[in-house]
């Protein structure tokens, strides 16, 4: 376990040192906002998509904001192993010019996006019987909703400073939208944390959802009016749900929540306020799988990707970094696939409470 650490709430902790680890024990699947950030978790997609859960025969749900959206879309395709690698493929080469436009980053993730589904792929994740796709983005209310970028601007900047105070103050600016292949069985048809709506997803707005729910502002144009949705301008569902703190409704079932770090930050908005912590009722039982400090720290440059690396590294080294990333990814899936192979009951299971900070 020298590439990988298991952090579990109370519930989840106990019941993995009692059973060790197996598919059948989780309900949901997370995936956190975070860009290339995800790349460090390219292997262990890789492992639970094409072997993990492969065999799967009861219902999985999965939820996820931005780039863990479009993991979470790669899933329940027909072929996930093939999508995510195109993702990764695609999201690693992926170079602008210098002085990038919104329509230019627009228009290539788009591109990647529609190369990553193929032809068939949004028909294949609204028709998935096992795994349900939850998509999270932001419908803007107000003047975030304006055509107007100054507007937006106010906005946003507003949002950022009611959200000091208290996060709920989020549902003035912003709806959280989950379009969902659930139906009525979705376990978030009536979140109360945040002003929510439920969409159904269809083959009609999968494509929109995916593109919406990784607009960042002022980076991205974000997705309008979408289909099957209240109309308004769709933003990044980072917002809200960053790295998320919203019930997660299992039962005594479990939540798998694979993150490029081992702390939690609820939404876009708070990763500057150490005050504000997820609530530990939401993570009584979720198993939180991230690389240790120790696999970061040999890492190139001792950290994992980011977006900053658009601007501090050109495109040769920038590409380098991250594809030595994504091959020493597979490291984390190999300490998770030898715990599982290990099979049940685990005295020593090396897993340690998830501490929300």
């Amino acid at each position: 376990m020298k590439h990988l650490q298991i952090l579990a709430g109370p519930h989840a902790l106990r019941r993995l040192r009692e059973e060790g680890v197996h598919a059948e024990q989780f309900r949901v699947l997370l995936g956190a906002s975070g860009g290339p950030k995800w790349f460090v978790l390219y292997g262990l997609d890789r492992y639970l998509f094409g072997e993990f859960f492969r065999e799967r025969q009861t219902i999985l749900h999965t939820l996820g904001s931005s780039a863990g959206a479009w993991r979470m879309c790669c899933l329940a395709t027909a072929d996930p192993v093939a999508a995510i690698e195109r993702l990764a493929k695609i999201y690693s080469n992926e170079n602008y010019g210098k002085q990038p436009t919104v329509a230019e980053i627009t228009d290539k993730a788009r591109a990647m996006l529609q190369a990553v589904l193929g032809a068939q792929g949004a028909r294949e994740i609204v028709e998935n019987p096992i795994f349900k796709t939850h998509i999270i983005a932001d419908r803007c209310k107000g003047l975030g909703s304006s055509h107007n970028q100054r507007l937006q601007m106010l906005a946003l900047g507003a949002a950022a400073m009611a959200n000091l105070l208290n996060r709920r103050t989020l549902s003035w600016f912003f709806q959280r939208t989950l379009f969902s292949s659930a139906g009525e069985s979705s376990p978030w048809l009536r979140l109360k944390d945040l002003d929510t709506q439920l969409a159904p997803l269809t083959t009609d707005n999968v494509f929109a959802a995916m593109m919406a729910s990784g607009s960042i502002p002022f980076a991205l144009a974000g997705e309008r009016d979408i289909a099957g949705a209240q109309n308004g301008l769709y933003w990044d569902g980072g917002i809200t749900d960053y790295h998320f703190d919203l019930p997660f409704y299992a039962g005594d079932e479990l939540v798998l929540y694979p993150h490029f770090y081992s702390s939690v930050i609820p939404g876009w908005f708070d990763k500057h306020l150490p005050w504000r912590r997820p609530h530990a009722e939401n993570f009584r039982n979720v198993v939180l799988l991230a690389p240790s400090a120790a696999f970061v720290a040999s890492l190139p440059y001792g950290k994992i990707p980011d977006r900053t690396d658009f601007k501090t590294l050109d495109y040769q080294s920038r590409q380098r970094y991250w594809q030595r990333v994504l091959d020493l990814s597979r490291y984390i899936a190999d300490d998770f696939a030898q715990l599982v192979e290990a099979g049940n009951s685990h005295a020593d299971f090396p897993v340690h409470p998830l501490v929300l900070r």
